[in-house]
């Protein structure tokens, strides 16, 4: 290229530049007027207090700022939605759809997205508070459950299994899944897990998965059935030895997260464990927890990915549902949700790169007693290929599940 050329190419590249932003800028403005005035159904977990009120305060800054109400649909379990997407589709329901907004993640993204559920790929990368988010150093918000998001879901927080334990009762926590394992041997009624397909019983499993099994590598593919029971025969060989020095010798289980933090805090367990690196202090913020609680991870790691946000693909108010994506990811929806006594849940945002006096609402939060420094954190261990939660459930389902409440 000669250089009247380049230059030429240059010249009209700084000229272009101008007009693409202010392209993006229209088209946004395109979606705050479209939304104006619709209501978002956003169907969204309900199983924690805290998290419920932090979705309705976002709810009403949004009605106020954009004039967007959002309804928070409470649920119990995010596949009986992924199940109600599926049913409008298989009757011709193009639009006009009950789901507006899912708070999702790994099996459940991956089901929408092979059954052409969800929205156009590429709208969450479209969002303006995207570019804060951190792409480099936090991979899993562009990929989840090894699978790509392709722009359809928005990041929203991150999350990583960590432990919390009382330190008046227990000096020197386990360092790893054996150590854990002598532990319950030692204390017998002192550990539990919530039943699978509970979230955080499934969570558990991976976990031990990972920690068990002879070739990591083999969780990023799909299950294959005919080394299915060979890979995860050393997962079941811990749990059979686990189980029968378990709280009440794993002959019923803790309901869930909450459930574990009760029995935690009544001095029923010594070691409970979460899936937000916050939820301890939260806990003690809000006198769930005695304030000598702690928490910990495993030295070689422990599970972590991002959940997000995601749109289906007939929602009655898709610009609606964007404008709602958008707030959460601003850096005000960010630092209110990851202060312990609101939430506790990690940021999806390149801090360092954030303008000044955002990024110092940051650098200046107090993160509680029990939470662990991210360099503290320890290494994050992928989650499995989303079919193997299912495969892991139905195979743990079957060796205990008859004899469980």
């Amino acid at each position: 290229m000669n250089r009247l050329l380049a230059a030429f190419v240059g010249l009209t590249g700084m000229i272009a530049a101008p007009f693409a932003a202010t392209a993006q800028e229209q088209d946004w403005q395109s979606v705050l007027e479209d939304a104006k005035g619709q209501t978002v159904y956003f169907h969204a977990w309900g199983g924690e207090p805290r998290i419920n009120a932090y979705i309705q305060w976002a709810a009403r800054e949004v009605e106020r700022d954009f004039g967007v109400r959002v309804v928070h649909v409470k649920v119990s379990d995010t596949a009986s939605v992924v199940s109600q997407v599926l049913a409008e589709k298989s009757v011709g329901k193009e639009s006009g759809g009950a789901v507006d907004l899912i708070w999702i993640n790994g099996e459940n993204f991956a089901s929408m997205k092979e059954n052409g559920l969800l929205a156009e790929p590429g709208w969450a990368e479209t969002l303006p508070n995207w570019q804060y988010v951190d792409v480099e150093n936090k991979p899993t918000v562009i990929v989840d459950f090894t699978v790509p998001t392709d722009g359809q879901e928005s990041p929203w927080g991150m999350a990583k299994l960590v432990f919390m334990y009382d330190s008046t009762r227990l000096e020197t926590p386990p360092s790893d899944l054996s150590g854990l394992l002598e532990y319950a041997r030692n204390n017998p009624g002192r550990f539990s897990y919530p039943q699978p397909p509970n979230f955080y019983g499934t969570t558990f499993l991976k976990q031990a998965l990972a920690d068990t099994v002879a070739d990591r590598d083999v969780l990023s593919r799909p299950v294959d059935s005919a080394t299915f029971d060979e890979t995860v025969a050393p997962l079941f060989e811990f749990l059979d030895e686990l189980h029968p020095h378990l709280w009440r010798q794993g002959k019923t289980f803790p309901k869930n997260a909450a459930d574990m933090r009760r029995l935690l805090a009544d001095s029923e367990l010594d070691i409970a464990f979460s899936f937000n690196p916050g939820d301890a202090s939260g806990a003690i913020a809000n006198g769930e927890l005695p304030e000598t609680v702690r928490t910990f991870v495993f030295e070689d790691g422990t599970i972590g990915n991002t959940h997000f946000v995601a749109i289906p693909f007939n929602s009655s108010a898709q610009p609606g549902a964007q404008v709602f994506a958008n707030f959460l990811l601003s850096p005000m929806a960010q630092t209110r949700k990851q202060e312990p006594e609101i939430w506790g849940d990690p940021t999806v945002l390149n801090v360092a790169a954030l303008p000044a006096n955002e990024k110092a609402l940051f650098d200046t939060m107090d993160l509680g007693p029990a939470t662990l420094l991210p360099e503290e954190l320890g290494p994050v261990l992928p989650e499995p290929h989303p079919s193997w939660v299912s495969a892991l459930e139905e195979a743990w389902l079957e060796r205990y599940g008859a004899g469980s409440e």
